[in-house]
């Protein structure tokens, strides 16, 4: 019985592992439609009796302005063209915090990993699966293909997804216009989109996407190796 349920263990073990190799070398090429936060938030907005129209438009990473490239990079990942899939030094500063509500650390990659292959939640397997895919991420994407499956799948809005679609709910324009200012605006929200505005911004997005610009002209320019 225990070696049974050994060689079944394996041969899970082994199924997922060439399988998620798999679908990581897919979209390696193929355009990422759909994800299963996407289907997620859909399946809760019906549940509410809401308008569930997923608002999603898959570009090209030289249909998106290069201020939203950057400003993506500046509000959520500075380290991203350098780093390996995780930003260790950024995870102890949060370990190291004495605030009662600490900061996120996960990268870009993280990001992508989570969204594109996986569910959100806090629990460690999802943690550790995350923590799986972004090693393959690194290893068979590169870094701009990494970036631009994010600006195609991030959550912009409510039932809002990547940057196109956000350029044109809130600024009636494709987001290889976005300028500097609208770029940062859309940055901000991405800590909370179904809250913050980036068309109709408070307090705290004006203040964020300053905050964003700043780090923008720090940066200077994405440039991949």
């Amino acid at each position: 019985m225990g070696k049974k349920l050994f060689r079944f263990l394996i041969r899970v073990v082994l199924w997922f592992a060439i399988s998620s190799v798999a679908g990581v070398l897919l979209f390696r090429v193929v355009p990422v439609w759909i994800t299963p936060y996407m289907v997620a938030e859909k399946i809760r907005a019906l549940g509410r009796g809401e308008d569930s129209g997923l608002r999603k438009k898959w570009v090209s990473y030289d249909q998106v302005s290069a201020q939203m490239a950057l400003a993506v990079i500046a509000a959520e990942d500075q380290n991203f063209l350098n780093h390996s899939g995780f930003d260790f030094g950024e995870l102890k500063k949060v370990l190291d915090s004495d605030k009662k509500r600490k900061r996120g650390a996960s990268t870009i990659t993280q990001q992508v990993a989570k969204n594109v292959f996986l569910w959100h939640g806090r629990n460690y397997l999802r943690k550790g699966l995350e923590a799986w895919f972004a090693v393959l991420l690194e290893l068979l994407w590169s870094k701009e293909r990494i970036l631009e499956v994010y600006l195609n799948v991030a959550e912009t809005g409510n039932l809002t997804f990547g940057v196109e679609a956000a350029a044109q709910r809130y600024f009636k324009i494709p987001a290889s216009r976005l300028s500097r200012s609208q770029a940062a605006r859309i940055a901000a929200v991405l800590p909370n989109p179904k809250v913050y505005r980036a068309d109709n911004p408070g307090p705290y997005v004006r203040k964020r996407s300053a905050w964003i610009e700043r780090q923008m002209r720090n940066l200077g320019k994405v440039e991949f190796r």
